[in-house]
């Protein structure tokens, strides 16, 4: 056990020093503008959670190809993009000394039917439990085509830098594209990129290699990684700690732990199992068997809701950076509030609209939280006491037709 707090510094191998030990992990913002570009909405979410305390603030997802997205409203950084757009962004996020990445991501088959109707995969295998409904079966990526999508990752981190993010974060979590080729239930392939581990992790240690060569040996690279797939057949924890390593000797600066896909969304739990409740992180257990294989910085996110719980996970020596999201959606000064305050909580609201139909089609775990970024880009408050309903009637007012379409698991 250490004295560590959330308020300590921590200074990455690479000199880097972040002010506390707050990561503001990515969330789905959905305020993209018509072009993807970032606007002013934007700025004045994240002007306030770097006001808020946090020692380093992950983006939402950005995507590396404008042909691949997400979701509607996604923001894209690539060679088309408003690079002016992102300096403002960026000057606002680091306005108050803290740190801001960029998540950098490509879906691959996590796409929407409505968005696209040709996805692209490792190999050409559809989600499963049903989601084969709202995703389309994807193409399988053509060699070449692999290649091309390691080199828009490269680009994106160079542009990055470029506009002032402070460093950048691969999305390798919650069934994306890196996490399709990790996964031996979604890359069948037999070629260089499939088959054995070795193989899976090529795909994700070329992007590695890729994106630190476009920025550098001084600029911070870090990963968002599952600690499993939670699917038979799936990417597994024995799998994933391997990966861990191999990053851990191509030099990652920061490793992100999560879990789950869309398929088995662990990541949105809303009933953990009681050991998880106690200890509040989702995924403490697995950071404890991957902190005795690697001594790179780690962040645990999803589950933390007091200065106390976060202060045990610190001071277990199991991770160094306590990933939070939705709560900051309800509180953006959550991280000076909690240093202040050692008998600091937040709960998060149980949502329903006592449909379970309506419940289903709304996806209240994101859209409620992305009514509340909605309002903070407007320069209002949050609003902890809105209800299920009305945050569906936002969504649809802001999505039209898009709004009754599956995003999202």
């Amino acid at each position: 056990m250490t004295t560590v707090t959330v308020a300590e510094s921590y200074t990455l191998k690479n000199g880097k020093t972040l002010k506390n030990r707050f990561m503001k992990s990515a969330m789905s913002e959905q305020l993209g503008n018509d072009v993807h570009n970032p606007d002013q909405r934007l700025v004045n979410v994240y002007g306030q959670w770097s006001k808020g305390g946090c020692g380093l603030i992950v983006s939402g997802n950005i995507m590396v190809d404008r042909n691949h997205l997400g979701e509607p409203r996604n923001v894209v950084l690539d060679e088309q993009s408003d690079l002016d757009a992102f300096r403002a962004w960026t000057a606002a996020a680091t306005a108050n000394g803290n740190e801001f990445w960029a998540q950098l991501n490509h879906p691959g088959k996590q796409i929407p039917s409505y968005l696209n109707k040709a996805p692209v995969a490792p190999s050409a295998i559809s989600l499963g439990r049903g989601l084969e409904k709202a995703f389309n079966t994807p193409r399988e990526l053509t060699g070449d085509e692999v290649r091309q999508t390691i080199g828009r990752y490269a680009t994106a981190a160079k542009l990055a830098k470029d506009v002032g993010f402070t460093g950048v974060q691969i999305h390798g979590a919650h069934g994306y594209l890196v996490s399709q080729f990790l996964s031996p239930r979604h890359n069948q392939r037999d070629d260089e990129w499939g088959g054995s581990l070795e193989n899976r992790m090529r795909f994700a240690l070329e992007v590695y290699k890729g994106m630190r060569a476009a920025v550098g040996d001084d600029f911070p690279v870090a990963i968002k990684l599952n600690s499993a797939d939670f699917m038979k057949g799936g990417f597994t924890e024995e799998e994933s700690m391997q990966f861990v390593q191999a990053l851990s000797e191509a030099g990652i600066d920061h490793v992100e732990i999560s879990g789950g896909t869309y398929e088995s969304p662990e990541m949105v739990q809303e009933t953990p199992k009681e050991s998880t409740r106690q200890r509040e992180a989702f995924f403490m257990d697995y950071a404890e068997k991957v902190r005795k294989v690697t001594d790179v910085p780690l962040a645990v996110t999803g589950g933390f809701r007091t200065t106390r719980g976060m202060n045990d996970a610190l001071q277990s020596g199991a991770m160094d950076f306590v990933g939070i999201a939705r709560p900051l959606c309800l509180d953006a000064a959550l991280p000076n509030n909690a240093i202040a305050d050692e008998n600091y909580r937040i709960d998060l609201p149980h949502l329903s609209t006592g449909i379970k139909s309506v419940d289903q089609l709304a996806a209240h775990n994101i859209t409620w939280y992305e009514a509340q970024l909605w309002r903070m880009a407007k320069n209002k408050a949050p609003k902890p006491n809105m209800s299920a309903w009305r945050s569906f009637a936002i969504t649809m007012l802001a999505n039209g037709s898009t709004a009754i379409k599956q995003r999202r698991a």
